[in-house]
């Protein structure tokens, strides 16, 4: 998972794009850049870090120019190594630069073709470098640059790539071009500003960034279109894939955006209250005399949930985990060891909400099982009487492949293990999940009943199809032991 931005401006853009991508930090925290269009140049930073280590005063006088995109970046598939921080660039034609969130599935397939019928070399392991050449070849067949070359080249790139993928690039002599895959499976949506000098558009992972540079969320990119907007601020938009089923990620309203963001016309926010309404009526339907004391989120996605839990309970709701903010998502720390040690430098618990009570413990999901491991013997040592642990999320059983780096499967807790396995495996005296029903009735909300998602981490459907040997290929790539023996080399 990745933060992209991409911003059509009147002036300069570099310091907005870095303000976005601020905004955007949470969903990525391994590397960022910036890339901007200056007449007939390309101006280009990027680094290994947070966005705050990666550009300095210096790097960001450079950055000239009104046209720019800007991506923030997790690791998923590929090496840890600086060459796979984007925006990636190629000199042919044009000149092109690509930021991408998601994840290509046929990426060897497409790499082979790349070098021999297209000719174009990739340089590293990443797939968004795949998906900019791929791009670039259709670009070049056009033989003309246009904004309706533009839309075709990625009618192009949407019948060669297979996968998850948002996309904002930088097309020298013609400006800003953002797509989105057929099942609009990553998210995408497109802000408007008007200013003095004329009319700014902006696109994004997610409405937050718009939000805080003071653009008006116009809608999402809808699945399979191109947008193009011209140095000279002109917006093309163009439906250009077959129709496919339409299938947002779950996990985005899940664990991954940020509460104040609206995808596909859904609050973030909302869902995940929802999600504790569900949740919450299904203990009462499990366990009518639970003797629940105290609810108690694992900050910070979960609190949504553990409100919303505690009003349908009828008990406390407490805050019992202080988080040290310094500290970065473990979710998506690179290798399990640096997971296991960050749980105990990012929470400690205050024991006056423990000692001597029956806590229930929500967290938005629980995929390998150590942090919730370690966090239920936390409750414990901090005097609990007895410990509950409720997702607000399915089991996750199946790896997820369009760019959520939810491993192989053998890493993930409820794989092939029943909920009461899981329960004694976590340590906690009763283990509560989601139902998948509830969790998409939660997120499509009144207004979108029957929403169809992607919920392939937790039912193993997948919208796009496998190829055999699929999932072994990701075995080799995403799991602990083929990442740390990557970075040992």
């Amino acid at each position: 998972m990745c933060g992209i931005i991409g911003i059509a401006g009147a002036t300069d853009v570099a310091a907005a794009l870095y303000d976005g991508l601020t905004v955007l930090q949470h969903r990525g925290q391994d590397a960022a850049g910036i890339a901007t269009m200056d007449g007939n140049r390309v101006r280009l930073h990027k680094g290994n870090g947070l966005v705050k280590e990666v550009f300095d005063e210096r790097a960001m006088a450079l950055l000239t120019g009104s046209v720019g995109i800007g991506h923030c970046r997790y690791p998923t598939a590929g090496s840890e190594g600086s060459d796979e921080a984007q925006p990636f660039y190629v000199n042919s034609p044009y000149g092109i630069a690509l930021a991408h969130n998601g994840n290509l599935i046929n990426t060897d397939a497409l790499r082979r073709l790349v070098f021999e019928q297209d000719k174009r070399n990739v340089n590293t392991e990443s797939d968004s470098e795949v998906l900019l050449n791929v791009f670039a070849h259709e670009l070049a067949q056009q033989g003309a640059l246009t904004p309706q070359a533009a839309v075709a080249a990625v009618a192009g790139v949407h019948r060669r790539c297979t996968g998850g993928y948002a996309v904002v690039s930088m097309v020298l002599g013609l400006g800003l071009v953002a797509f989105r895959d057929p099942h609009g499976i990553r998210p995408l949506v497109l802000g408007k500003r008007e200013g003095v000098q004329g009319t700014e558009y902006a696109i994004a992972s997610e409405s937050v960034a718009l939000d805080i540079l003071g653009f008006v969320r116009e809608r999402d990119i809808a699945p399979g279109e191109a947008v193009v907007v011209t140095a000279d601020g002109q917006l093309y938009a163009e439906v250009c894939a077959e129709p496919r089923q339409h299938a947002p990620c779950i996990f985005e309203f899940v664990y991954f955006a940020r509460p104040d963001s609206m995808i596909e016309n859904i609050s973030v926010h909302k869902a995940r209250m929802r999600m504790g309404v569900t949740l919450g009526e299904k203990i009462l339907r499990l366990r009518p005399d639970h003797g629940i004391d105290t609810v108690i989120p694992i900050p910070d996605t979960s609190r949504d949930a553990a409100l919303e839990i505690a009003n349908v309970l009828g008990v406390k709701y407490r805050e019992g985990f202080i988080k040290n903010r310094y500290v970065g998502r473990t979710f998506i720390m690179p290798g399990q060891g640096e997971r296991v040690k960050s749980v105990r430098r990012k929470l400690n618990p205050i024991p006056l909400e423990f000692k001597g009570r029956v806590v229930l413990l929500v967290d938005d999901s629980i995929v390998r099982g150590t942090t919730s491991q370690q966090i239920v013997q936390m409750a414990r040592d901090a005097g609990a009487r007895k410990v509950y642990l409720a997702s607000a999320a399915p089991p996750v059983r199946y790896p997820n492949i369009y760019g959520i780096d939810m491993p192989s499967a053998d890493e993930l807790v409820a794989h092939n293990r029943t909920e009461a396995q899981i329960e004694q495996l976590l340590g906690c005296d009763w283990l509560i999940y989601q139902d998948l029903a509830d969790l998409e009735s939660a997120v499509s909300g009144p207004k979108f009943p029957g929403k169809h998602f992607d919920s392939s981490c937790f039912s193993g459907e997948y919208v796009t199809g496998i190829e055999a040997g699929y999932f072994e290929r990701i075995q080799h790539l995403r799991s602990d032991d083929a990442k740390h023996k990557r970075r040992a080399s």
